[in-house]
């Protein structure tokens, strides 16, 4: 059984040495790092798009983020072993209420929207203020993403995301290593919203249900998404799962980014209008929930989730 945040253990083969590792992901090794001064500094560990503890996506925060270095930074996230680890520190620009950096165990992400909406709580848990009442302002590095908390379920604007066919050599890739007959395939796409997801429609929210996580693994395949319908009546309209993820886990058990370049799809497409609630972690035991909304009069699409602070004190780092 999964642990709400756990990578996988790795699959049978050569292990890479500890060295090599930290190499390939250019964390530094015991004799190569310059330690900073170490500090106490605020911390949380919190479960997002959930209403149930341990059922989410879980994430850690560092709220005192200033002072550490790149590396510093990513060598903590490998060791939190989660999926992802923030550091808030104070904006660079007045447009921004924070400046948030999101890495992997492996590498530092240009957007994430589980790590949005997890520090954005976070955040106002431990007393950040915004300076627009109902909107938290987040600097990234795609630029700033806006978080609407005015609302019983905070949600962030679907980041601008660009639309492009799903390369024909990808695409057939993905359909043998997984074994999807043609006639359940409904739609692809190829979407990037700061990461780059290649999406596949599939009939039934069954067929989503049905794929082997085992047979599309990172480096060879990367954000693999799946999202097929459930039927009429159902608590959910659609399920959504993310494949080949590069923290290491076999499937991400619910993922911001992805759901928001769907959305930012399929309302553009027409094919969504009104709003509608996306289930993903189902496969892993999780109890993922997003509700997704587009604002006709402005166009933003709105992703939202709710938060659970499970973990609050102060680490040394």
């Amino acid at each position: 059984m999964h642990h709400p945040s756990k990578r996988d253990a790795p699959d049978d083969g050569p292990r890479e040495t500890c060295a090599v590792a930290a190499q390939r992901a250019n964390v530094p090794t015991q004799h190569q790092r310059m330690i900073s001064p170490m500090r106490q500094r605020r911390f949380v560990q919190c479960d997002v798009f959930t209403s149930v503890p341990t059922k989410g996506n879980g994430l850690a925060v560092v709220a005192d983020g200033e002072g550490l270095s790149d590396q510093e930074m990513q060598a903590f996230a490998a060791w939190t072993n989660l999926a992802e680890t923030t550091f808030l520190m104070p904006p660079t620009t007045e447009e921004a209420d924070y400046k948030l950096r999101i890495f992997t165990p492996n590498r530092e992400l240009p957007f994430a929207g589980h790590p949005t909406l997890g520090s954005c709580a976070s955040w106002r848990h431990l007393g950040g203020k915004s300076r627009i009442a109902g909107v938290v302002r987040q600097e990234c590095s795609i630029g700033i993403v806006d978080i609407d908390v005015s609302g019983a379920v905070p949600a962030f604007a679907a980041p601008k995301t660009t639309i492009a066919p799903l390369p024909p050599e990808k695409l057939e890739a993905i359909i043998s290593a997984l074994g999807l007959p043609q006639d359940r395939i409904v739609r692809t796409a190829q979407l990037a919203n700061g990461p780059v997801w290649q999406v596949l429609e599939l009939a039934s929210a069954a067929d989503v249900l049905a794929a082997d996580s085992a047979k599309v693994r990172y480096p060879e395949f990367l954000g693999v998404g799946l999202i097929g319908s459930h039927s009429p009546g159902s608590e959910c309209q659609f399920e959504v799962r993310t494949l080949a993820t590069s923290s290491g886990m076999s499937e991400d058990p619910i993922t911001g980014s992805l759901n928001a370049a769907i959305a930012q799809w399929m309302y553009g497409a027409g094919h969504w209008r009104a709003p509608v609630t996306v289930a993903q972690g189902t496969c892993i035991c999780r109890e993922g929930r997003l509700f997704i909304r587009r604002d006709d009069k402005t166009g933003i699409v709105w992703v939202g989730g709710e938060t659970r602070i499970l973990i609050e004190g102060t680490l040394t780092l």
